[in-house]
């Protein structure tokens, strides 16, 4: 689909990107013998690593659902940013170890205005890929993108507390401040790959995304028809940049097939104008039953056995429920 091609571009972009940055931050290292700007080029490594790895399960994702897949190949992408995390904690980790065995055998800094030069542009154009690998991703509904673009831009962050702690190294003279400053990005990466992780595998999880769902509840309260009495059992799954929503919609129980099947369309319209063709959806239909005449808010209905008393309103939490709602 069109969206997965502009993500894959960005990608690519990203991946070749990531390369020529790690040529010049290990440049800088040999230059310097700084243990901190060592941190930046480790953590370059797991970029490059990260990007292809990111490339290619946006490659798959993209690919049509089949037979065995009648869902699609999105969730590689979960798999994509579960690989990437992991990477991001053992940079962390190693850099840690790198910087510890520094501060007990410390080793003099050369060439430091150079040095910082090439970091600060390095640090600089992973800014702005980082930027737009997360406006991508956002477009294109892509984790592994949006992930990428954060990995990046945390990247960038680093980078700018690091020249900060080397520029006072230069100003004090305190050499050990080298290594506590890549003990300090080493926990920073540790600490985001996990949560990269734990992000990764609330999707393979399908865990809800909280955040998506108070956004659609509130879209549909907002927009629902009188002719639909209840929602109910509203279930949201996320496969790459695919989203596919179950519920059960209450209609009047004298609908005929054709009129149901109308409604189903008003609602299957009503979210797609919101979310967009991502978004795929399954509705099952349920006829009303005479306890729900109080919270039906139709103002002509020949066979009404009690009197409106009031709506319900749709919340997350009462939609989750696989029972029609009633006083």
């Amino acid at each position: 689909m069109p969206t997965y091609r502009q993500a894959i571009r960005v990608q690519q972009w990203i991946a070749v990107l990531g390369i020529v940055l790690l040529s010049i931050k290990f440049y800088a290292y040999f230059l310097t013998h700084s243990v901190a700007i060592l941190t930046d080029a480790l953590e370059s490594i797991v970029n490059v690593v990260a990007g292809f790895i990111t490339l290619g399960s946006l490659m798959v994702a993209a690919r049509p659902r089949d037979s065995s897949h009648p869902y699609g190949h999105g969730k590689a992408e979960f798999i994509s940013a579960g690989i990437e995390g992991s990477l991001i904690s053992v940079a962390g980790i190693w850099i840690m170890v790198e910087a510890a065995k520094k501060f007990i055998y410390p080793e003099p800094v050369y060439e430091l205005d150079t040095g910082l030069i090439l970091i600060a542009v390095c640090g600089l154009l992973n800014l702005a890929a980082g930027l737009l690998g997360i406006r991508q991703g956002k477009k294109s509904n892509s984790i592994a993108v949006t992930t990428s673009g954060k990995h990046l831009i945390s990247d960038a962050i680093s980078t700018g507390g690091l020249i900060a702690g080397l520029l006072l190294m230069k100003i004090t003279g305190w050499e050990w401040l080298d290594s506590v400053v890549a003990i300090i990005f080493g926990s920073v990466l540790i600490y985001t790959g996990i949560r990269i992780v734990r992000s990764s595998i609330a999707g393979i999880m399908d865990e809800a995304d909280e955040v998506l769902l108070n956004g659609l509840v509130a879209y549909l309260q907002k927009n629902r028809k009188s002719n639909w009495v209840d929602l109910h059992n509203l279930r949201v799954i996320k496969y790459g940049n695919r989203l596919h929503l179950d519920c059960h919609l209450t209609l009047p129980w004298y609908f005929n097939l054709h009129e149901a099947h109308k409604e189903v369309d008003t609602l299957d319209t009503l979210i797609k104008s919101e979310f967009g063709d991502a978004l795929e959806m399954f509705v099952h239909t349920d006829g009303c039953l005479p306890g729900s005449c109080n919270i039906c808010s139709m103002d002509h209905c020949n066979e009404r056995q009690h009197p409106f008393i009031k709506t319900i309103a749709w919340t997350t939490d009462n939609l989750y429920q696989n029972e029609k709602h009633t006083l």
